[in-house]
């Protein structure tokens, strides 16, 4: 008897988002199957690289960044051309950390400003990520959308805090995408997309960020989320889930133990920097196959090593 596969076959698609303009832009999702389950069905786009860079000199971050970035760190419209002329990245992540009240609490006026000299200076799509206060983050969106109006960037994110704010600026006012921010979650996701959607929000400007953590801290969370939602989009044909998710990994991976713990401090851990790579592609692996079209990594070696998987799996 000839062998015959079992296919698993869905009614329910995952709608399709283009963030940037031009030769560069680049779509994200469309597919009706479980990731990499190409024998399933539809796969839809493949899932993007971006690499996140900060307005900033990135003092956090650690010794092996700032003496790869150390001629282009000082300014964001230097590092940002630098990385889209020496990675594979396939988008680039601006991460606008000085509109934060507790630290330098620039104006978004000030912090739009940037992020129109980093538009103009690349071609790559933009994610704009705000400082992580919510309130704030909802007076610098207004102002960023309207300063890069044309540019088609995502912005990352808008919550249950801000949503309205952002929501209705960046794509009701002004031609953007907006990313919906849950806490691992698949109730509280769906409430957020309903609430953008009844706002005005086009559900095809909509790309979801489910959460993150770094493996081994609690991921099976964001494992279990991303299963669920997924299958819910799919099985159930839920509407209200079915967007693309972008995860920002690099924003968790590199602050845990493993990656910033000195040589000094855990002589038998190894190189600082491999371990941070390490957690980075693990992590950002995880979330691809989890359901995630879309990650936000660091370290250039991250993104090669990623990319080289998704394109063998897609």
């Amino acid at each position: 008897m000839a062998f015959k596969m079992s296919v698993q076959k869905y009614s329910g698609k995952i709608s399709e988002v283009e963030i940037g303009t031009g030769e560069k832009a680049i779509k994200i999702g469309g597919e009706n199957t479980l990731p990499f389950y190409n024998f399933d069905g539809v796969a839809g786009n493949t899932q993007k690289v971006g690499i996140e860079i900060s307005d900033v000199y990135p003092e956090g971050w650690t010794d092996s960044f700032k003496e790869m970035y150390k001629e282009v760190a000082d300014c964001p419209v230097k590092w940002a051309k630098y990385v889209e002329a020496n990675t594979k990245a396939d988008f680039i992540c601006l991460k606008l950390v000085s509109a934060d009240p507790n630290g330098l609490d620039k104006t978004p006026e000030e912090c739009a400003q940037v992020a129109k000299e980093v538009a103009q200076a690349v071609s790559l799509p933009l994610v704009i990520a705000g400082c992580g206060n919510h309130e704030k983050d909802g007076k610098l969106f207004e102002k960023v959308a309207q300063t890069i109006d044309g540019y088609n960037s995502l912005f990352l994110s808008a919550t249950e805090d801000n949503y309205k704010a952002v929501g209705a600026a960046a794509t009701m006012a002004y031609s953007h995408k907006v990313s919906a921010e849950s806490s691992v979650d698949i109730n509280l996701a769906k409430q957020l997309n309903v609430l953008l959607t009844q706002l005005g929000v086009k559900s095809e400007n909509v790309v979801m960020n489910v959460g993150s953590s770094a493996v081994g801290y609690g991921y099976e969370y964001v494992a279990s989320t991303m299963d669920r939602i997924r299958l819910a989009a799919f099985g159930q044909n839920d509407k209200t889930l079915q967007m693309p998710i972008i995860t920002p990994v690099s924003f968790e991976s590199w602050n845990v133990k493993e990656s910033i713990a000195s040589e000094e401090d855990e002589p038998a851990w190894g190189c600082i920097e491999k371990r941070g790579i390490a957690m980075e592609i693990s992590t950002a692996v995880s979330s691809l196959v989890g359901g995630s079209n879309a990650v936000i990594l660091r370290h250039p070696e991250s993104i090669e090593t990623v990319k080289e998987l998704v394109s063998a799996l897609a």
